[in-house]
């Protein structure tokens, strides 16, 4: 009885796996893989020397005149 729960469960989760990334084609998914790197100009450039794979990088923030950014 057990295994048979345990398949169920394995089944079950493949399904949800499936009907959540329904939508999503392979270039989407390549580049959402490439979001961790796109806050940093200069890891973005070395993902993108090693993988080949273009990252859209975002620039970082700069401070405004008056204001102050704070790290946490």
């Amino acid at each position: 009885m057990e295994i048979f729960f345990d398949a169920l469960g394995v089944v079950f989760l493949w399904l949800a796996v499936e009907y959540c990334l329904r939508r999503e084609t392979a270039d989407s998914l390549d580049e959402a893989s490439m979001v961790p790197f796109a806050d940093d100009p200069e890891v973005a450039r070395r993902v993108e020397l090693a993988t080949g794979k273009t990252v859209r990088a975002v620039a970082p923030e700069v401070a405004k005149p008056g204001w102050v950014n704070l790290d946490m």
